[in-house]
C-alpha cells in the first residue's frame, strides 16, 4: 500500500486534490498549502470533540517526507492524542496517491494543538466524555 507506515492513524478528516495554484514553478506543492491543509483537518477533529469553535495555538513539529506534485489526492487523517483542560493535541498525516495510481504514501507528519473557545473566542472547558456518534 505503502512505503513509509503501514496504514494513516486517526479517522479520515479531509480529501483533496493538489492543483496547479497550489505549486512551485517545478509542479511541487507548496509546504504551506499541505500544511493550511492539515490544519484543515485538525481543527474539524478538535472542533466536533470540543463541539465549539476552536483556534490553532501551535503546531509542535512538522515532517516533510516525501513532495507532493500537482494532481495528486492528497488524504488528511487526524488523530487526537492528548485532551486538557481547554487544548487537545491532534496528530495529522498527509498521504498521497497520484491520479493514475493506487499506491498511497505518506507525505508529511504534524502536531497540532487546539484551544476551545466560548461564543466569546475566550478559552472554555472541554467535557471530558467525547461526543458519541449517531446518524
Amino acid at each position: 500500500m505503502n512505503d513509509t507506515a503501514s496504514a494513516p492513524r486517526g479517522e479520515p478528516a479531509i480529501r483533496t486534490i493538489a492543483m496547479p495554484a497550489d505549486a512551485n514553478p517545478a509542479g511541487d506543492i507548496f509546504g504551506g498549502w499541505l500544511m493550511a491543509q492539515m490544519d484543515l483537518a485538525a481543527g474539524n477533529v478538535a472542533a466536533r470533540r470540543a463541539r465549539s469553535r476552536c483556534a490553532t495555538i501551535s503546531v509542535d513539529r512538522i515532517t516533510f517526507l516525501r513532495p507532493v506534485y500537482i494532481g495528486d489526492e492528497v488524504s488528511l487523517h487526524a488523530e487526537i492524542v492528548r485532551v486538557g483542560r481547554t487544548s487537545m493535541t491532534i496528530q495529522v498525516e498527509a498521504w498521497r496517491r497520484s491520479r493514475d495510481g493506487e499506491e498511497q504514501v505518506k507525505v508529511t507528519d504534524a502536531s497540532f494543538v487546539f484551544v476551545a473557545l466560548d461564543q466569546g473566542g475566550r478559552p472554555r472547558v472541554i467535557n471530558t466524555q467525547p461526543a458519541t456518534g449517531g446518524g
